[in-house]
């Protein structure tokens, strides 16, 4: 893993990725829960982590601070602001074409080993 990590991702707007659609609200804007996602997607794609190793999100701080309508391109941008051992924190940020920010905040990813990982998630039912 470098020291330091930077990433974007860039994705269009469509009808999937809006609030109604996602169960978030009603209307046909980009919903939260998507813009988080492209936010985590970037965390993900700035690190460098070896085959055997992964990550997951443990903590997401996200205002989201502007409508997105459907067509709109959006760039979500993770640069790292902090490692510590495996726990790894990233200032996140997401713009639009136009440069307009539409939200912004911090998310925490904590390195683990792949196989060990799933080991201890208990399986449905058991």
């Amino acid at each position: 893993m470098s020291d330091i990590a930077t990433a974007s991702v860039r994705h269009v707007v469509g009808d999937d990725d809006t609030a109604a659609a996602l169960g978030s609200g009603d209307l046909p804007v980009l919903g939260t829960p998507r813009l988080l996602a492209w936010c985590e997607e970037a965390t993900c794609a700035a690190l460098d982590l070896p085959e055997d190793s992964t990550s997951v999100g443990t903590r997401v701080e996200l205002e989201h601070r502007a409508a997105s309508p459907v067509g709109a391109t959006v760039t979500a941008t993770a640069e790292q602001i902090h490692r510590d051992g495996r726990l790894v924190t990233f200032r996140v940020v997401a713009v639009d074409q136009d440069g307009t920010v539409l939200g912004s905040g911090e998310v925490r990813r904590v390195v683990v080993d792949r196989e060990r990982f799933l080991a201890r998630v208990p399986a449905v039912g058991g």
